[in-house]
């Protein structure tokens, strides 16, 4: 059973992406057989985490998915020696919900899985403060341990010997173990959505070298690694967290494909699914024996003129609807598939035309939380009724619905307040910009 450690925070904005990604890669190269996951609903940071370690990253989610699906990942993570475990937002912060309710936080998964936390502090414009905020990370919830701490963005030697005086005397038992000072290893360049994603970075290997070289510079990395351990939840094996829709089935995977979570993908292709994936960026039809054809989300709108212009793929998805193949478009994937997809600068390019949707991104709108979804009518993901948990995490708009084209979901969001109904289904096509995590459990 690998020892685990969680990396967090205060808040966004702290640095622990980099800084994790420059942990993953410090350690690979002093040889240590590692695991990484990422706390809540997220597809670019795991992206990075498998450029730094070389093993795929692991989503945890505790309000997203069951008990039973954290518990087999955790055992899947459990094969290497170390987990290194990326938080998300402030170590406390989650979905809206009344306290003792799993809202998906970093904290949650900690009190879950054992794993002690190693906190993150940026500290530009505060010195003796920093113990006071420290303090409260403390006490908040005894039962999420905070076992030691890295200070981020130190400014000169007089800033962290200010620091470490009143960490010292105010938590003179809490390990201090780094000091990390400003420097452009540590940055990574953003856009909507994110980070910009690890797949289009040509010098991703050097930006990790540079972080990896600064954090072992700047860490005491045999400490920080002794911190970590066995993570409480029993050895569990489970099914996927979506029973596999297909017996063979066509993943599409490029720029602007690129964001279905590798444990989705993985339960499948244990649970005897084959897939194959294809580019439609590179104008690729899905293969024309599979029995199932999944579109995630991703970037379509940066690439909505190669993606008009990609007729074998556009016709390769009519042949298949043709032919009553199920196919299903996560966000993303749903734009595609509707009849036009407005870029930022305002052109209209025509997609698959398989659904009654036209969407924009010239019409920016954020679309974010957590999502309780129940099928609407019986399809390829399940019968009429059945109960998944997911999120939505979008910019675009619908600006064009035929009113009468059957919902996909019925939906609510973290605390069950109703929302309208989510996507369409037209013959075996469907899509809506839901992300599914896990299915739900009949009692749930």
């Amino acid at each position: 059973m690998a020892n685990g450690l969680i990396i967090a925070a205060p808040a966004s904005g702290s640095g622990k992406t980099v800084f994790t990604l420059g942990l993953l890669r410090a350690l690979a190269r002093r040889g240590a057989a590692l695991a990484s996951a990422k706390v809540g609903p997220d597809y670019i940071d795991p992206a990075f985490h498998a450029a730094a370690s070389g093993r795929p990253c692991l989503n945890l989610d505790s309000w997203g998915m069951r008990p039973a699906t954290i518990a087999a990942l955790a055992a899947d993570l459990s094969r290497a020696d170390l987990v290194v475990c990326e938080g998300v937002m402030g170590l406390f912060d989650g979905a809206d919900l009344p306290p003792g309710q799993p809202c998906g936080s970093t904290a949650d998964v900690a009190a879950l899985t054992g794993w002690p936390v190693l906190l993150l502090v940026d500290v530009p414009g505060q010195a003796a403060s920093v113990a006071a905020l420290v303090g409260g990370f403390l006490r908040h919830r005894p039962e999420v341990p905070v076992a030691g701490v890295v200070f981020n963005r130190v400014g000169s030697p007089a800033h962290r010997a200010m620091i470490t005086r009143a960490m010292q005397a105010a938590h003179p038992g809490l390990p201090l173990l780094g000091w990390l000072p400003h420097d452009p290893a540590m940055t990574l360049p953003e856009r909507h959505l994110g980070l910009i994603q690890a797949r289009e970075h040509n010098d991703l290997d050097a930006r990790l070298g540079a972080a990896a070289a600064l954090v072992a510079a700047h860490v005491d990395l045999e400490a920080l690694t002794a911190l970590a351990r066995p993570c409480r939840l029993s050895v569990a094996e489970t099914g996927a967290p979506l029973p596999p829709p297909g017996r063979r089935i066509a993943v599409a995977e490029d720029d602007a494909f690129a964001f279905a979570y590798p444990a989705l993908l993985e339960g499948w292709r244990r649970a005897g699914a084959a897939l194959a994936r294809f580019s439609p960026l590179a104008d690729q039809p899905p293969p024309s024996d599979a029995d199932f054809i999944y579109l995630p989300g991703g970037y379509p709108e940066l690439h909505a003129g190669r993606l008009a212009a990609a007729a074998t793929f556009l016709e390769g998805l009519r042949r298949a609807a043709a032919r009553d193949v199920p196919i299903f478009g996560e966000c993303g994937g749903y734009m595609v598939l509707g009849r036009g997809l407005v870029d930022a600068a305002g052109q209209r390019h025509a997609m698959a035309g398989l659904l009654p949707v036209s969407t924009s991104f010239a019409q920016r709108r954020l679309h974010l939380g957590y999502r309780q979804a129940r099928l609407a009518a019986a399809t390829a993901l399940g019968a009429a009724g059945a109960a998944f948990r997911g999120h939505e995490f979008h910019y675009a708009s619908i600006i064009e619905a035929e009113t009468g084209a059957p919902p996909l979901f019925h939906l609510t969001d973290a605390a069950g307040r109703p929302l309208p109904p989510a996507g369409q289904v037209q013959g075996a096509v469907m899509g809506s910009f839901l992300h599914l995590l896990d299915r739900t459990d009949p009692s749930s």
